[in-house]
């Protein structure tokens, strides 16, 4: 069915919240060129010596400590970040700016901790500095990698947009505390399946037109190739590590989700024709860039399902064996996120539903 969903520019807060067991406080960043080597991430981040720079929602950092105390070094006036330490979220971050934020009172031992980017804000360039452990304690080796890899494309639905809302209608300042790409049914089908992840989700675009037409000179696939959203022509550089077995490809939604407007170059027609023309160009440069072994799955829901459905058979008439097509089943979703997405029930039921679809698939994990 064709939903009316909706989307609003988020505007960043510039306060900070912390919950749990955490305190503020400002500390030395570890030594330079030591932060890549520290921690564990698969998201596309930068690498600039002490720190580490990203932009994508769900980017997240995870590191060993021993001691009583890990502070966690971050440059960002824009996002927002859970902290959690053996599992279990601690504090929450709201737009940190530039500081070390400490979580002490740990049990003097081994901890794993974890920080995670909630939302998207394609405006600004994170930065990471590293965990640094409080004193007489150490910063030790990093988690080893998963040995399963998932990427993730979308829009909104896939980020989380104001999935933790209580009501649909929001703010931006509500919107932006209220998304949170860690409980998206990307990151959860991920964490189901035991794989690292990257979700490469931007609000608002669209595979050829974005939300309700605006900004017509780009679209989603003008921001896929970078790290940094908000520098034009950034290109990410793999370090050979990103080697995912699946890509699930979830765009359309913003492309026909709203009516045309007068003075827009399409009819309805030729707009289904671009969608598809540039729906398959797009499956073509995954296939290049990670293989004829990577699983693609295309989903298709409400008015741009059947244009999927049309891609992906085309697609594996001309041989591609590795493309699959899922019909996302929304039976039972409420949408009560902000501006009528996915709640956080929703993504559950989401995640649930794709995690029993990925069983079925040979995937070459």
């Amino acid at each position: 069915m064709t939903l009316p969903w909706l989307r609003m520019l988020v505007a960043s807060a510039a306060s900070m919240v912390l919950l749990g067991t955490s305190a503020v406080a400002t500390a030395a960043a570890p030594d330079k060129d030591s932060v890549a080597a520290s921690v564990h991430t698969a998201g596309r981040v930068k690498d600039g010596g002490d720190v580490l720079r990203y932009s994508w929602p769900g980017v997240y950092f995870e590191g060993r400590i021993r001691g009583t105390g890990v502070g966690i070094v971050l440059d960002d006036p824009a996002a927002d970040y859970d902290v959690q330490v053996d599992g279990a979220t601690v504090a929450t971050l709201v737009t940190p700016g530039k500081a070390t934020h400490w979580v002490n009172g740990l049990r003097d031992g081994v901890h794993t901790v974890r920080l995670v980017k909630r939302n998207d804000t394609p405006w600004a360039t994170s930065a990471f500095g590293g965990f640094v452990a409080a004193p007489g304690g150490a910063v030790l080796a990093r988690p080893t990698a998963r040995s399963r890899q998932i990427e993730f494309v979308g829009d909104s639905l896939t980020a989380g947009y104001g999935n933790l809302s209580a009501s649909r209608d929001c703010t931006g300042e509500q919107v932006a505390r209220t998304t949170n790409a860690d409980v998206s049914y990307a990151a959860l089908t991920a964490r189901r399946l035991r794989a690292d992840y990257q979700i490469n989700a931007y609000s608002g675009r669209g595979m050829v037109r974005n939300y309700n037409g605006g900004s017509p000179e780009e679209n989603y696939r003008t921001f896929y190739d970078r790290a940094l959203l908000n520098v034009p022509g950034d290109v990410w550089q793999n370090p050979g590590t990103w080697r995912p077995r699946l890509v699930v490809v979830h765009l359309g939604t913003n492309d026909f989700s709203t009516p045309l407007n007068p003075g827009e170059p399409w009819t309805d027609e030729s707009l289904a024709a671009a969608y598809r023309s540039a729906y398959s160009g797009f499956l073509q440069k995954l296939r290049t860039r990670y293989g004829p072994g990577t699983t693609l799955l295309a989903v298709g829901a409400g008015p741009f399902a059947g244009h999927v459905e049309q891609v992906v058979q085309e697609r594996t008439g001309a041989g591609d064996r590795r493309v699959r097509y899922w019909r996302l089943d929304d039976t039972n979703l409420d949408y009560t996120g902000c501006h009528w997405h996915y709640s956080a029930q929703d993504h559950r039921l989401l995640a649930d539903r794709l995690t029993s679809f990925l069983g079925d698939l040979p995937i070459r994990w």
